[in-house]
């Protein structure tokens, strides 16, 4: 009778063991599962803000760098093709379209700025007060550039690149980070960031844009 009590205890200890190691797998499955749906949240957020940002951007034909709308333009002062230097501290308490460009060797980059200037009046009703372009280039060989293209819009000469750093814009460029892309800045009367548009980088790299199209994106992009 003792040896079947003892058996008997032995038996409802061993089925306690495995009923609580049973109880731990499923607890250990429930975790696992957990862990996995988290993963596939994530995974699956992460794919859709990559595909919503790529939707965007193939959307509006441009991306959106850094500093963006809202922030603050960092200042420069630097050598002017009319001679002397232009700052951003100039325009104060205007709205000033600062386009930086590739430079000498786009000539489509000089095309577009002949093309700004003829629909002066365009650009005066979409409330830019002034155009101001910057590219790394030598100061003396822009001038004579817009000498010889027969332009007005001041072009300055960026050649460290501190500017374009700032601003990020050699992160658009078809020659890579020793030239700046296609992009254009809008700064208002406050000196803060309205609007923004890379049009330079991969995979189209491109080098002019139409002014009713650039017009047109500045518009919706500063309403939004």
């Amino acid at each position: 009778m003792g040896a079947d009590t003892k058996a008997a205890r032995r038996a409802r200890v061993a089925a306690e063991r495995e009923n609580e190691r049973q109880r731990r797998r499923r607890r250990q499955r429930l975790r696992n599962g957990a862990i996995v749906a988290v993963i596939l949240i994530a995974v699956v957020g992460g794919l859709y803000a990559v595909f919503n940002k790529s939707e965007q951007a193939s959307a509006s034909g441009y991306e959106v760098g850094s500093p963006g709308i809202g922030k603050t333009a960092p200042g420069f002062s630097l050598a002017s093709s009319s001679g002397g230097t232009t700052s951003l501290a100039d325009a104060r308490g205007k709205t000033v379209l600062l386009y930086f460009q590739e430079g000498l060797t786009c000539q489509p980059c000089w095309d577009q700025i002949r093309d700004l200037e003829k629909s002066s009046a365009k650009v005066k009703a979409a409330g830019v007060d002034e155009i101001v372009s910057i590219t790394t280039d030598p100061a003396n060989l822009i001038a004579r550039k817009v000498t010889d293209e027969k332009l007005t819009t001041p072009v300055l000469s960026d050649p460290n690149l501190k500017v374009s750093k700032a601003y990020h814009m050699n992160d658009y460029g078809m020659m890579g980070d020793s030239r700046d892309g296609h992009s254009f800045v809008l700064v208002g009367p406050d000196g803060k960031i309205q609007w923004r548009a890379d049009y330079g980088g991969a995979p189209k790299y491109t080098m002019y844009v139409k002014v009713d199209k650039l017009l047109a994106d500045l518009k919706a992009g500063r309403q939004a």
